[in-house]
Formats: C-alpha cells, sequence, structure tokens
C-alpha cells in the first residue's frame, strides 16, 4: 500500500474536524455488481470509503463519530468465515479491521441494524451522500425512523441531514505528496503502455490488439485494471468520443487514436495520443495535428496558481479557431467564430476534468457561481481535439474522418505545473522517429 496508515488517519481527522459538534458520518461500501450468471464484475471500493481508510472489501460501512469515547472511527464488516473463505478469499473481519485498518471499533455488518441506530441516536446531524446508493439510502432512512418512532420514550433523532460530499470531495481534491507519487507512478506506467502500442503499430492490426499491448504493459506493471474503457479508434473512429469497440482493422493512411490509462491502487491515470498506423502523417493529418498540439501547449502555459479553471479550455478555444480558419475549415472573423461557438463543430468538448481516485473526479469547477482559482496539489487533464465528421460536406474531403486529441495528467505546484504523462511522445517528429525504430 503506497497511502500509509498515518494519512488515512490524517484524512479522517481532516473530515471530523469539518464536522459540526454532535454529528456522524456514514459511508457506505460500493456494491458489487453481478456481470453474468454466478459472476461478479472485478470489485473496486468506493472511492470515498478507501479514501478514509484503504479497507478494499464490499460488505462494508464506515462512521466516524466525533468525541465518541469508546472511539471515533467504526467499521462494519463482514466476518471471518473459513468456509466463505476457501471460495472468495481472505476477509478482515471486525478484528482485522481494526488491527489491519486501525478502527477504533469494529462489528460485523449483519449486526448493523441493531448497533447503528444507537449511534445515530442523540446525533443533531447526520453527514451522509444521499443519492449514490438508492438501496443504501432506504437503509440509512429506515434507522432514522426506528430512532423517531421511539421519540415518546425519550429517544432523539437527528434534526438535519448534511451532504458529505461537499466537505470530503473538496478534501479529496488537493492532492497530497503520497498521492502525487501514486499518479506519477500511474502516468509511467500508462505511457509506457502508449509508447508500446505506437512501437507494434502497423497496418492490418485490429484495435482490440493494440488495446491488448496497453492492457499487458499495465498488467506487467501492477496495474491490475485500465482506469476506464480503453478507446482505440482508428480512422474515423477517433471522431467517436467514447468509442470503446475497439473492433476494427487498422489501415495504412489513417491515424489512430488511443485514449488509455491504468488505475494503481485507486488512483487514475488518462492519456490520449494519436499517431498514424503506417507510422507516417499525411500533410492534412500533420496540418490539424500541430493545431491540437499548440492548443495543448498554450493550455498547459495556463495551469498554474492564481489563474481560473476556464483559462486552460479558453486558450484551446482560441488556438484551435484559429487554426481551421487558416486551413480554411472555418471561415469568418475568430472573435465572431468563438462567440457563436461555431469550433463546436469540430471540438465539442471541454479541455479537460480534475483527476484524483475517480478518472472524472470529485471535486466543484465553480465556487459562488465564478470558476474556481487553480491551487498548488489540484490535478486536471488536459485534452483538445480536432474531428472532422466523415460525413461533414462542408469541408473538403481531404479533412474528413481525421480525429485528433492529445491529453496529459497535469498537477499545479507552487510555481507552475508538472507533466505527469511526460514520457510518450507527442511532437510529429518524435512520433515518427519512435515509430520507425
Amino acid at each position: 500500500m503506497r497511502i500509509t496508515k498515518q494519512e488515512f488517519a490524517r484524512r479522517r481527522k481532516a473530515l471530523m474536524a469539518l464536522m459540526e459538534p454532535n454529528s456522524i458520518a456514514i459511508v457506505a461500501a460500493a456494491p458489487e455488481k453481478p456481470r453474468s450468471r454466478d459472476t461478479d464484475y472485478p470489485y473496486r471500493q468506493d472511492s470515498d470509503l478507501f479514501y478514509l481508510s484503504g479497507f478494499p472489501e464490499p460488505q462494508a460501512v464506515l462512521v466516524l463519530i466525533p468525541g465518541r469515547p469508546h472511539g471515533e472511527y467504526v467499521l462494519f464488516v463482514r466476518e471471518r468465515d473459513r468456509e466463505r473463505e476457501i471460495w472468495d478469499g481472505y476477509r478482515a473481519g471486525p478484528e482485522g479491521a481494526c488491527s489491519e485498518y486501525e478502527a477504533d471499533d469494529a462489528f460485523p455488518i449483519d449486526d448493523i441494524d441493531d448497533i447503528l441506530p444507537g449511534l445515530i441516536e442523540g446525533r443533531e446531524r447526520v453527514y451522509y451522500a444521499m443519492g449514490k446508493d438508492s438501496e443504501f439510502d432506504k437503509q440509512v432512512m429506515d434507522w432514522v425512523n426506528t430512532i423517531r418512532a421511539k421519540v415518546r420514550s425519550g429517544a432523539t433523532p437527528p434534526g438535519e441531514f448534511l451532504d458529505l460530499s461537499h466537505f470530503l470531495h473538496d478534501m479529496r481534491l488537493f492532492k497530497s505528496a503520497a498521492e502525487l507519487r501514486v499518479m506519477r507512478e500511474a502516468g509511467e506506467i500508462s505511457a509506457r503502455a502508449h509508447v508500446r502500442a505506437m512501437k507494434l503499430c502497423k497496418p492490418g492490426l485490429m484495435e482490440y490488439q493494440l488495446e491488448a499491448e496497453i492492457l499487458h504493459e499495465f498488467g506487467m506493471s501492477g496495474a491490475r485494471a485500465p482506469a476506464y474503457n480503453s478507446i482505440v479508434g482508428g480512422g474515423k473512429n477517433g471522431c467517436i468520443l467514447h468509442y470503446i469497440e475497439n473492433s476494427a482493422p487498422l489501415k495504412s493512411g489513417d491515424l489512430v487514436l488511443i485514449d488509455a490509462g491504468c488505475e494503481l491502487e485507486s488512483y487514475a491515470a488518462d492519456i490520449t495520443r494519436t499517431f498514424p498506423v503506417n507510422g507516417t502523417f499525411s500533410p492534412e493529418q500533420k496540418a490539424l495535428y500541430e493545431i491540437v498540439l499548440r492548443a495543448q501547449e498554450a493550455a498547459i502555459a495556463t495551469v498554474k496558481p492564481g489563474n481560473h479553471w476556464n483559462d486552460p479550455h479558453n486558450a484551446t478555444v482560441q488556438v484551435i479557431t484559429e487554426g481551421l480558419v487558416e486551413l480554411g475549415l472555418l471561415e469568418g472573423k475568430v472573435e465572431d467564430l468563438i462567440a457563436s461557438e461555431a469550433y463546436k463543430e469540430f471540438y465539442m468538448h471541454r479541455a479537460g476534468h480534475w483527476l484524483g481516485m475517480d478518472v472524472h473526479d470529485v471535486g466543484d469547477y465553480k465556487v459562488g457561481g465564478e470558476w474556481r482559482v487553480l491551487e498548488p496539489g489540484m490535478v486536471l487533464t488536459v485534452e483538445p481535439g480536432i474531428y472532422v465528421a466523415p460525413d461533414n460536406e462542408r469541408v473538403a474531403k481531404k479533412w474528413r474522418g481525421i480525429g485528433i486529441r492529445i491529453e496529459d495528467d497535469v498537477a499545479i505546484t507552487k510555481d507552475g505545473c508538472e507533466i505527469l504523462t511526460c514520457d510518450v511522445p507527442k511532437r510529429v517528429d518524435d512520433i515518427e522517429a519512435l515509430m520507425a525504430g
């Protein structure tokens, strides 16, 4: 585990310091999800619960109760069960929850209906992320209603529910030094995977074969899963933003767009590169590619403390619109085309998103109605693109079906920024040289 027990403890302490007196916070584990009959998808813990504890098992509930004499950090977990562990693997059990995950107190999850209402009773406020899991929402309300039914016997139900996400997700937005080390390593692994794909790419391969090479590099480096469904789009498939079929042959003369990143200890990387299947950009491909690269460089130059979240996006819009006018794909004054959002025919998404334990990570983009100010510790992607639809008859045929995106992960430092995914080439000459061997 690259995040220490001491850091998990600091996170819990920091969250409890934000909570009002006489309150309780409740966080549920992610539910297991069936894939097909008698098989489940590989289990991944809820990011919030993992962030506060590192506890990886399903059927668990984390509770924080500031000031509780018997312990402020409580876990409800599955009991040890020798027979089930033979089939499904090791369980920590309540004892392991205390010894391995440093809970102050731990109980069997089967006893939660008997114990948790008593922990909620008498608390003025409940911090809980309502709406994430409808079944657990109902369970929480059943506990509260159990307390309300005993009011005439002297029970005191909570008077207020507060959104836990508002506090916890703002904490998660700012990465610690340890988190940045994990994300840097995830970026390095993902960069090696993209380099591997570039080196092995050739006409006649299937998109899924390049995907397999990427997943191989992830797994061999200890990142057992991708952070999201990998996109490997050759030719016109690169114009589909969330293309994941990855089932078509790669053709000479086409570009291939690969958007893929690994997950390492619950932290994501997110890289996109676009390169020629045969190793050489055509003049049209190169012209559009150079615009996207200039747009990304202009955006990254704005990623520094004191600037606003929207500054990188505005930089990409300016450069891409200017470039499309220069090539004749758009006509008119640049400022008018930006004002009318004419560029969205070719560049329809934003320039990035927060990155962390989730690929599209938590954190507000606006505060008080204004774009958020960038601060050290935040991590975001920078990913401009140009996509010329294959059926766009308003442009010359030579441009149609070209899809290009360039994406890197960028951490804000006290002086500027650090690109966490810089080990994979993105300049035309460097890509062609790598692919030439």
